[in-house]
């Protein structure tokens, strides 16, 4: 199955009963692994999980560590780019050059890299004092 056939039959499972905006991810680690989430709502709005965050965790719940490829889906006008938080998560566990397929329920797509998605990174590097 590939990244978007999976992405896109886990959006359909997504819980958006407050915006109705269901969005799906895929992701497939290194060794080859494919791993999704979806979004997951909460009526206390800062307690929802993004697909993409949704999608990391299965990944590191299944062992995997690092992300080859990645797919985000909805049903939008446009391709949705991750929120901040998950193109931080995302680059926590991706190289830079790592490919982000953003796609839309209509067709559209868009491939950004993890460097174009977030330029600037913060990594444990920072945390370093040499």
């Amino acid at each position: 199955m590939s990244l978007l056939a999976a992405a896109t039959e886990v959006r359909e499972r997504a819980y958006a009963p407050y915006s109705r905006f269901k969005v799906g991810a895929a992701l497939r680690t290194v060794e080859g692994a494919v791993f999704v989430g979806c979004n997951v709502e909460n009526v206390a709005y800062p307690e929802g999980t993004c697909a993409e965050a949704g999608a990391i965790a299965a990944m590191v719940a299944g062992g995997g560590a690092r992300i080859a490829e990645l797919c985000v889906i909805a049903d939008s006008p446009d391709p949705v780019p991750p929120c901040g938080g998950c193109r931080q998560k995302i680059a926590e566990f991706a190289a830079q050059d790592v490919k982000v397929t953003l796609c839309t329920t209509d067709g559209k797509s868009r491939v950004m890299t993890v460097a174009e998605l977030l330029p600037g990174v913060f990594t444990a590097a920072h945390m370093d004092r040499a």
